[in-house]
């Protein structure tokens, strides 16, 4: 495949969201290789926002050794946008993995227990 194409990850949901769900759960993701190398993510998060005290404040784009690659700063509650999708761009992925996992961090809580890991089964061999 050549360098001037985007290439369109596939996903794999390796970690179902659970039957209660978390504060703020990653429900679906999206992985994009940018003719850059650089990967673009679309990320779909469901959270038990309430206000400014209580939502989901940033999601994550994770090596699966916990080595942290992206971070999306999310500006606002949503508690009227469930579920919603937001992006992170540039994110650098070392050719070595074929994998990353997504998770949520919830305020004033802690990170979800669902997680979503993105697997491509295409690379740019070109």
């Amino acid at each position: 495949m050549s360098h001037s194409n985007t290439y369109l990850m596939a996903l794999l949901l390796a970690l179902p969201c659970a039957a209660s769900g978390g504060e703020a759960d990653v429900i679906s993701a999206r992985a994009i290789r940018a003719t850059n190398g650089n990967f673009h993510f679309e990320v779909t998060i469901r959270s038990q926002d309430r206000g400014w005290d209580h939502y989901a404040d940033r999601f994550e784009v994770l090596a699966p050794d916990g080595t942290v690659l992206g971070v999306r700063q999310l500006a606002h509650p949503h508690v009227d946008e469930q579920p919603f999708t937001r992006e992170l761009n540039g994110v650098l992925v070392p050719d070595t993995l074929d994998t990353v996992v997504i998770r949520a961090h919830h305020h004033p809580r802690s990170y979800s227990m669902t997680a979503q890991r993105c697997n491509w089964s295409c690379r740019d061999n070109g």
